[in-house]
Formats: C-alpha cells, structure tokens, sequence
C-alpha cells in the first residue's frame, strides 16, 4: 500500500476537500439542489482523509501512525459538537455523541472489521496486552463519564456538580496522557503484531507526507464544515421522521467515524486486524479522552449544563458491548463469530436509537 501512494497524490483527494469548504464557507442551503452536491462532495471528502492519513501512517510507521487519524476524528468530532451546541439548546448531544461513538466504533466497525477478516483470512491474530489495555481506559473513562452521574445526588438530574466535572476531565486527560506514553514509548510493542501481511514497497518520502499530512488537515475541516452547514437540514429531517432526538448524535459519531472506519476494513481485509484494533481503539479512546474533556471545560467556562448520565437502556448496552468486547480482545485470536456477535449488538443499538 506504501509503494502504491508514495508516487503521487490522485487528484479528487485535493480537489473535493477545497470544493467543500468553498460550499461551505459559501454559505450554500443543503436544502437547495447544491445540498446533493455538498453531500457527494462530503463523501469523496472522507475517502479523501483516509488516503492522506495512511500516507502520513504509512511513513512514521506503527503504533504511531494510528494516532493520526484517531486524534484527527476526534478534532472533528470536538469541533462538530460545540458547534450544534452552540446553535441551540442541545445539553445532552455529548453524551449522545459519545455513546453513539462507543457503539458504532466497539461494535460496528470492530464487528464488521472481524467479520471481513475472519471470512477472507479464516483466523486473525493481535497483540491481547495492547487491546486490553485500550480497553480498561476506555471502560475507565465511560463508566466515570456517562454512568457514574446516574448515581450522584449534589445535583439533580443525570449531571456533575462543577468539582466533580472538573475531577472526571482531569482524570480523563492524565488517563490518556499516561497510556500514550505508555502505547509510543514504555511498553510500544504490546500495541504491534508480527501476524498478517506487511506493507509492501517504499514508504513515503518526507516531501509526499507533508503534504499529505495538510490535505489531510484540508479533507478533515471541509468535513466538519460540511457537516455543520448540513445540521439543519439533518435535524429536520429526523425531526420529520418522528426520530428521537438522540438520532441526531448517531448520525454525528457515524459521520466522523467514517474515515476510521475505512481505513479499518482495509487493514482487515489486507489481514492487518492488528491494525484494525489499533484504529477502531484509538478512535474510542482518543474520543473519550479528549472530547469529553475539551467539552467539559467549556461547559465549565459557560455555565451550559452537561446531560451526561445514560438512560437504563443506554447503561445495559454499555455494560453489554464492554463485557462482550472484553472476551473477544481476551485471547488475542479472532473469527467471524466474534464479529457477528458485535454486529448484533450494533444493529440492537441501531433499533433502540430509533425505536426506544
């Protein structure tokens, strides 16, 4: 894959993200005809960002180049959410946001990466230390996030007091800055795995990555923009199908996870599903560990409440995706049971989000 990018950057991956944000500084309604346009431009936009983030992988190598596009999402994502917040009263569009994060990466893209692998490469292996211990930060950081409010009574309601906000952002940020050093420097090879095909060819030069890396910058800010100037018209339309309002912070995960996504089934399919759990992992946890607080901070300087405490349904499909994810990360071995078994739990999730 390497050897297939490092020669020249195809056209559309420049070309559609400029389009993108000309749309969408140009402050065109997706309502009119040009909103099919912005929403072919959006898509090309995501292939786009997953092209110049494996480019910029492809050079610095593994773990590190992982963290590129999963830090990049979550900049989307953080971006994309005080952004609808600020448009109107939305207290509880973090939680969803979050929640619908867990789901879609931990259960959609995970299962349908295994799934992928499984059936192309009957059995795959990985790194079970590295996996479980994205998986104790990232049950770590949820639990305190979205289920512990449930149980405080300082304030009424599914939410923090100020000083416990501020605890549980503090906490979340010293819980990833410690597991990055741990992941890049102390204990870098319980994130890699000798199991599957490696890349082939010569990775790419300085000059190419570079300027990968600013396409990248420019795909990932014509999303969001994209994104935000097509808001309106999503919330109307879920409003119009009689949708809860949780909807809308499905369809906000789903669209950030798109690239990660991508680049995900790739590497599975190319039977790197090291690289799969590196990415769909890395996605969660740089989610909930800097979203979260980000968030929480300018909640905090506004004053705007955070709805953060899960509702019962919410807390059980937690509680099962987490215990579920824990088995099949526990034996550094996987099929395409395992994937069908998150697939479930995902299109669960897909049914109570629009039939509560």
């Amino acid at each position: 894959m390497a050897g297939a990018i490092s020669a020249k950057l195809p056209w559309w991956s420049w070309a559609a993200p400029a389009l993108g944000v000309a749309l969408a500084l140009g402050k065109v309604s997706p309502l009119s005809p040009v909103g099919v346009l912005m929403l072919l431009v959006l898509g090309v936009s995501v292939f786009a960002s997953v092209l110049h983030a494996e480019v910029v992988a492809a050079r610095v190598g593994e773990p590190y180049g992982t963290l590129v596009l999963a830090v990049a999402i979550t900049v989307i994502e953080t971006g994309l959410i005080l952004s609808l917040m600020l448009g109107g009263d939305q207290p509880a569009l973090l939680r969803d946001a979050v929640f619908s994060t867990l789901m879609i990466a931990l259960n959609g893209i995970m299962g349908l990466a295994l799934v992928i692998g499984g059936a192309r490469h009957f059995e795959q292996g990985f790194a079970a230390r590295g996996a479980s211990a994205f998986l104790t930060v990232v049950i770590t950081i949820s639990t305190m996030a979205l289920i512990l409010p449930n149980t405080t009574t300082s304030e009424p309601g599914p939410v923090f007091a100020p000083g416990q906000l501020l605890f549980v952002v503090v906490a979340s940020l010293v819980l990833y800055a410690v597991f990055l050093f741990v992941m890049t420097v102390r204990h870098r090879n319980d994130f890699l795995h000798g199991h599957g095909i490696e890349p082939t060819g010569q990775p790419p030069t300085a000059r190419i990555t570079m300027r990968a890396l600013a396409l990248l910058v420019l795909a990932l800010l014509a999303v969001v923009l994209l994104a935000k100037a097509m808001a309106p018209a999503l919330e109307a339309g879920v409003e119009m199908m009689g949708a809860p309002a949780t909807v809308v912070g499905v369809v906000v995960a789903a669209l950030v996870l798109m690239p990660e996504g991508m680049s995900a089934f790739r590497a599975a399919q190319r039977n790197q599903v090291q690289m799969a759990l590196n990415l769909t992992l890395g996605s969660v946890l740089a989610c909930i560990g800097l979203t979260i607080p980000v968030v929480g901070l300018w909640s905090l300087w506004t004053g705007q409440t955070l709805l953060l405490g899960l509702p019962p349904t919410g807390v059980v499909l937690l509680a099962l995706t987490f215990l579920v994810s824990a088995l099949t990360l526990a034996t550094g071995r996987t099929t395409v049971l395992q994937g069908a078994v998150h697939l479930v739990i995902f299109a669960t999730f897909l049914l109570v989000s629009f039939m509560p």
